[in-house]
């Protein structure tokens, strides 16, 4: 892992590293108070590490909670250049959305070809983060991340027991019920009743696939977008009853 930037702001120092061709950030408390839990945020498609709600997130979860936050980019987001396959993909759903055609199956392709990439990136991004002396081997470690980032943090978390909890939400598909089945750390699962891109059934139905013993639905109406805000604060509290606060 090597840094290639430092700034420091309102208590939370944001450090941007490259591992390999992965380019990722950390946030982390300004002041160092030894070794601390981490959360992984993994971000939406067509969006980035530094997309405006990482961001926020990432210095609420600091300054809130203590924690250590860090995301990378998705293969083909953010400045790491896209595979031809990866602009086949996009052209193709660019033609189906423009002629009012389906998406979701291009959706769902693309998502896992995203995901098989990205889960042995993520991993060794904790691989790199563990040895950092602020974060160490013992770390508590959750993932949150939605749409895109449920895509490949259920996967994820599938493959790396070191992810002892986890937020997911706004997607669904039967491609993903498997790997969902075999999770069994304490999730937290969002839902937008009216999501225009996201089948509430098919929503549902992966939130009843998960195998954990915890698990917990919010679903909220509006779109896609429309979030509530307040719905941070239920995050926030899950976080911290799964991996301690110490800030």
């Amino acid at each position: 892992m090597h840094f290639t930037a430092n700034t420091s702001s309102n208590g939370v120092v944001e450090r941007h590293f490259t591992l390999g061709e992965v380019t990722g950030a950390l946030w982390s408390p300004a002041v160092d108070s030894g070794p601390t839990s981490v959360v992984l945020m993994g971000h939406g498609g067509g969006l980035h590490k530094q997309a405006p709600a990482i961001v926020a997130r990432a210095h609420h979860f600091v300054t809130t909670c203590g924690f250590a936050v860090a995301a990378i980019d998705a293969p083909g987001h953010g400045g790491r250049a896209r595979t031809p396959a990866d602009e086949q993909l996009i052209a193709t759903l660019q033609r189906a959305r423009a002629a009012g055609e389906p998406i979701a199956p291009i959706i769902v392709e693309y998502n896992a070809s995203l995901a098989s990439r990205a889960v042995p990136e993520w991993r060794a991004s904790i691989d790199a983060l563990q040895q950092l002396p602020s974060i160490g081997a013992d770390a508590r470690i959750a993932y949150c991340g939605t749409a895109l980032g449920t895509a490949i943090g259920i996967a994820l978390t599938a493959a790396d027991s070191r992810i002892t909890a986890a937020v997911f939400g706004l997607l669904g598909h039967e491609s993903l019920i498997e790997a969902a089945a075999s999770l069994t750390v304490p999730l937290e699962f969002l839902l937008q009743w009216d999501d225009e891109f996201v089948d509430r059934h098919s929503a549902l139905a992966l939130f009843d696939a998960f195998g954990s013993a915890e698990k917990t639905l919010h679903a909220n109406p509006g779109g896609h977008a429309q979030v509530p805000p307040f719905q941070l604060n239920t995050t926030t509290e899950f976080l911290i009853r799964h991996l301690g606060a110490t800030a």
